[in-house]
């Protein structure tokens, strides 16, 4: 039946998209569970016996060694032999090829011999080894330096063997030893302080030695002994630096301050064990494995009152926001999003759904349920994800999954299916023009659920007034609450129909059906075309012509597995095969749409805008210059009404001329990482954020999401002053 087949492809597009999000989620999880790795290869040294140095590694379960990543640096004065290595397990390592591995423990010798009068045995010993199980990494390449104390004669004397767990270990970024041996004790490079600011409130300072800078990912907070409490940061913007070993990353130069919020009860606790664990490197010399550092921390009378509700997960504050207006916000949010245009075509979808149920009450009941179901399921699903994500320590933005070029060409070609079944190459369902009673009960639930579904995906480039401030709660708040302002926003965006199919005399309203309804299906298929076109022209900007093309071309393969679709209803099995053989061309161009690189963005993105970055913006606010952020996205269009009505107009540009300030745009319609750390610094769950920084400095004010010229002069002038 076909009902039952657009069924099935609704069903398989949503696990395909709640497929992406858990990717997602997998491709985020924390190693933090990782052994740091000299905790994982420990290294001991023995020079008791002169001229023969003997090593020992003890290897933690799921973790090896390459024997032949193994190097042997003598140090002053010292000369070393052929090193000694028992053989290893062969296999064949997909990315070094043939190699010998070591598990459990190694046990090597080198010989050496030493200058007249050299009284330590000096060399840098270099490994390398990965985890074999999940989360599967390598780490990069180890530098330990070790020194030993020689007996006087070099022989005879039992020199004590050493372990060097707890010494400098280095990794060797590629950089000479020469340039390693100038960098400072680990306690003299990073500088690590805690304070209390509230009863369930903490301050950690990180106090970075000049050339030295911190990882904000690697970075771990706990309480030892007390598994009920959790530390909750709230990173501020650092820089975005490529790492050789860790790809695209936040660093923090000199110092950074960072609120921590404590979720959990205190049970009157007036102190509090802190266990900080952190990664850094040298600027161009070594990077440090992980250390940690436990701080006692005084808190202040009260804290015995500090909960789990009383923190956000995402920042050290409480929303400011209560449940009860969040949940108000959310609904009147949601309401509202039934007149915004990316949800518009979806709905032209469910009014002639609703108005071919005719006079039947069951029927209108049933579509306003099935609708309700998929609204509520997909948003669950949202808030689902985005509350683990947030669990595990990541963040996902409202709207962000369309940062991903397979999901906006996937919505892309739906559209422009339910397009074209809108204009009858193609028929899911009942024909409009019949309303018979045995027609109207061929009308599958698969078609009311997935309309639902795809009313909430369209929704989210779209922030609705009242939507700002109930997101932003349901992003920092408790688990349950954040799920209820989800639902919320669902049931309020569901809530028209639910009107329509369960009171008898706004049904009684509608228009009786008739053969204009076959017209006016065909015109509402228009707008699903346009954003199939607008879809389009996103892809365009992350990926460029070549991701055009193979959307494109995917397009016309749909069309064509469509159209033959109709028309093998009446043939035999084969001719219904070729169907399926047409379907899974489609997937063909979008597998290699999933290969084009991102095109390479300028630095300014136009004349007189300023690109996003946290150095520039310090720079600006240190000279004294009011600066207007603007945080958007080419799939966001409430950005883009805002950027028409305000920000790309000849008034916005005259005001800024004349109050000195500088317009300052960040493009988050791919992942960025430094944005994304800018989004949770204000606590905005995504775009378009504004925040206006004043000319004497000070903390920057956060407009609404929602702009008037109005607004952002009186904003910008405040800021001049």
């Amino acid at each position: 039946m076909p009902s039952s087949l657009f069924g099935r492809l609704a069903a398989r597009l949503l696990l395909a998209l709640t497929g992406l999000l858990a990717g997602a989620s997998a491709y985020a999880q924390s190693t933090q569970d990782l052994l740091p790795v000299t905790e994982a290869y420990k290294l001991s040294a023995d020079a008791s016996q002169p001229g023969l140095l003997k090593l020992h590694w003890d290897i933690a379960p799921d973790y090896y060694l390459y024997r032949g990543r193994m190097k042997f640096t003598a140090g002053e004065g010292v000369t070393l032999g052929e090193a000694q290595l028992p053989d290893g397990e062969k296999h064949h390592d997909e990315y070094l090829g043939d190699v010998e591995t070591y598990h459990h423990g190694i046990d090597a010798q080198i010989p050496y011999t030493v200058a007249a009068g050299t009284a330590r045995l000096t060399l840098s010993v270099q490994y390398q080894g990965c985890h074999e199980v999940d989360p599967k990494i390598c780490y990069p390449p180890h530098t330990e330096k070790l020194d030993l104390a020689l007996s006087a004669a070099a022989a005879g004397g039992a020199a004590p063997s050493q372990d060097f767990g707890t010494a400098l270990r280095a990794i060797d970024a590629g950089n000479a030893l020469g340039a390693n041996s100038a960098a400072l004790p680990a306690e003299q490079a990073f500088r690590v302080e805690a304070l209390a600011t509230a009863p369930d409130r903490l301050l950690l300072r990180w106090t970075m030695a000049k050339g030295y800078y911190l990882y904000r990912d690697q970075t771990a907070l706990s309480v030892p002994g007390a598994p009920a409490l959790k530390l909750v940061p709230a990173w501020p913007a650092g820089t975005a630096h490529e790492d050789e070993h860790f790809g695209q990353v936040t660093v923090y130069y000199d110092q950074v301050e960072v609120p921590v919020g404590i979720a959990g009860d205190l049970q009157g606790r007036r102190q509090l064990t802190v266990q900080a664990a952190f990664q850094g490197c040298q600027e161009g010399g070594i990077c440090y494995p992980v250390m940690t550092r436990t701080l006692q921390v005084d808190l202040p009378a009260g804290a015995a009152t500090g909960s789990a509700d009383a923190v956000s997960d995402d920042t050290a504050a409480a929303p400011e926001t209560g449940l009860l207006l969040a949940l108000l916000l959310a609904f009147g949010g949601g309401l509202i999003l039934n007149l915004m245009p990316c949800v518009l075509p979806v709905l032209s979808i469910k009014a002639v759904s609703v108005l071919e149920s005719g006079e039947s009450p069951a029927r209108a009941r049933r579509h306003a349920l099935l609708y309700t179901a998929g609204v509520l399921v997909s948003f669950a699903v949202v808030g689902g994800v985005i509350v683990g994500l947030r669990a595990a320590g990541h963040a996902l933005g409202w709207g962000a999954q369309l940062q991903q070029p397979l999901v906006v060409a996937v919505l892309a070609c739906v559209m422009f299916a339910v397009g074209l079944s809108m204009s009858g190459v193609v028929q899911f369902g009942a024909t409009l023009g019949n309303t018979g009673a045995s027609l109207a009960n061929r009308a599958g639930p698969a078609g009311d659920f997935f309309t639902g579904v795809l009313a909430v995906v369209v929704a989210s480039p779209c922030t609705a007034p009242f939507m700002g401030s109930a997101l932003a709660y349901a992003f920092a708040a408790p688990i349950a609450a954040a799920l209820a302002v989800f639902l919320m926003l669902g049931v309020g965006l569901a809530l028209p129909f639910l009107l329509v199919g369960f009171v008898p005399s706004l049904a009684r309203r509608l228009p009786r059906p008739g053969r204009w309804m076959e017209t006016l299906k065909q015109v509402l298929a228009f707008p699903m075309y346009l954003t199939a076109v607008w879809l389009a022209w996103v892809l365009a900007h992350q990926r460029g012509a070549d991701a055009i093309g193979l959307l494109l071309v995917a397009m016309v393969v749909l069309a064509m597995a469509l159209w033959w679709f109709e028309r093998s209803r009446s043939r035999g099995a084969l001719s219904r095969a070729l169907v399926l053989v047409l379907a899974v061309l489609t997937a063909v161009p979008l597998y290699y749409l999933t290969q084009v690189p991102a095109p390479t963005r300028a630095d300014a993105t136009a004349e007189g805008v300023v690109a996003y970055s946290p150095q520039k913006l310090a720079e600006l606010r240190q000279a004294g210059t009011p600066v207007f952020v603007d945080m958007t996205a080419d799939w966001c269009v409430t950005c883009k009404a805002n950027e028409h009505a305000v920000l790309d107009t000849d008034a916005f540009r005259a005001l800024l001329a004349k109050t000195g300030a500088v317009y300052m745009k960040g493009d988050w319609t791919d992942v960025n990482p430094t944005i994304a750390a800018f989004l949770q610094q204000y606590h905005s769950p995504g775009v378009p954020l504004y925040v206006v920084f004043p000319k004497g400095g000070g903390e920057g004010r956060q407009l609404p999401t929602v702009l008037t010229r109005g607004l952002v002069e009186r904003a910008l002038t405040e800021a001049s002053r």
